[in-house]
């Protein structure tokens, strides 16, 4: 007896073959985690960072870190990976694309800055279909390269850098491992932060949990962190505080703020709770904003200085603080 039944289908059929791909000038000095996320679309960081730490991605046929400087000629193989194709929700509205347009503080040939919301990614995944780094490209279609030169949180707002070509981006990458971009942020503080200026020097070690979240704390094992804090205003049960980032660790102002016991209104996941800006003056975010950042020109001699004004919603936040404060 014949069984006519179809086949089961194979589940490898449609998956990719693996990939090696050689080094150019133009991607070189760049780090392999963002040389991988620029190529596999759709799919998550936090799976890019599971084929590296796997060994599934090799780098002249040797294991590799996500941190590791890529260079000229060097060989990188790209394990089988499903990517994001023709998947429901990956389509970008048009007026996404223009609203996204509307965003944008400064552009020239080298560099963009767009003025960033609260809630929006700079990057799909783990489950965000889009992010700005998404919406940008939807809104540019020909432009031949669009790269973030760094991150910021998804619940922060403010500055957020592109760089429009690879030179620049490296150019403007090393500048943030030497150190020597300004970035400034607006934070409000649960407390009464002593003094007018804090120095915070502690090590930061970032681990990561079931579902790929990651977690960050003070820790003598971790890498060097250093967040300048100076008071900007006094206010009822908190201080708006001016801070600039000496280095550039994943939740670095979050963590040390809540490390010197002053941390941020309405950080979910290193404040307090009950939070009493949340109650008094009925904040609704994560009260970071990054302000101002200040780099050189890629392409000349010039310092370029982008700025982001405090958005609406912590503008009413501090006057209703205000508000509070007792009559003289």
């Amino acid at each position: 007896m014949t069984d006519e039944r179809p086949a089961p289908p194979d589940p490898g059929a449609n998956r990719p073959a693996v990939q090696t791909i050689t080094v150019d000038a133009e991607e070189a000095d760049r780090r392999l985690d963002n040389f991988l996320v620029a190529r596999l679309k759709g799919v998550p960081r936090t799976h890019v960072y599971r084929i590296i730490r796997s060994g599934e991605v090799r780098v002249n046929s040797r294991r590799a870190t996500a941190g590791q400087r890529l260079e000229t000629g060097d060989r990188v193989r790209i394990p089988p990976v499903r990517q994001a194709s023709g998947q429901p929700g990956l389509a970008v509205r048009q007026d996404s694309a223009a609203w996204i347009e509307s965003r944008i503080l400064y552009e020239d040939a080298d560099l963009l800055v767009i003025d960033k919301p609260t809630g929006l990614a700079v990057h799909g995944g783990s489950g965000i279909s889009l992010g700005a780094v998404e919406l940008l490209r939807a809104a540019r279609p020909g432009a031949r390269f669009l790269e973030l030169v760094h991150r910021l949180d998804r619940d922060t707002s403010g500055c957020l850098m592109f760089a429009r070509r690879a030179a620049s981006l490296r150019h403007l990458q090393a500048q943030f491992r030497a150190g020597e971009v300004e970035k400034i942020y607006l934070a409000l503080l649960v407390g009464r932060l002593r003094g007018e200026e804090r120095l915070v020097d502690a090590p930061l070690l970032t681990t990561e949990r079931r579902g790929g979240e990651r977690h960050v704390r003070v820790d003598e094992a971790g890498k060097p962190a250093r967040t300048r804090l100076r008071a900007e205003e006094r206010l009822p049960g908190a201080t708006l505080a001016r801070v600039a980032l000496l280095t550039g660790r994943t939740h670095q102002i979050r963590v040390h703020a809540a490390h010197i016991g002053l941390p941020l209104a309405g950080d979910s996941r290193y404040g307090i709770d009950p939070d009493p800006v949340v109650r008094l003056a009925g904040l609704r975010r994560l009260f970071l904003h990054a302000a101002s950042i200040t780099v050189a020109s890629p392409r000349d001699e010039r310092v370029i200085r982008v700025e982001s004004p405090l958005p609406g919603d912590l503008q009413e936040v501090l006057a209703r603080l205000r508000a509070l404060r007792r009559p003289v």
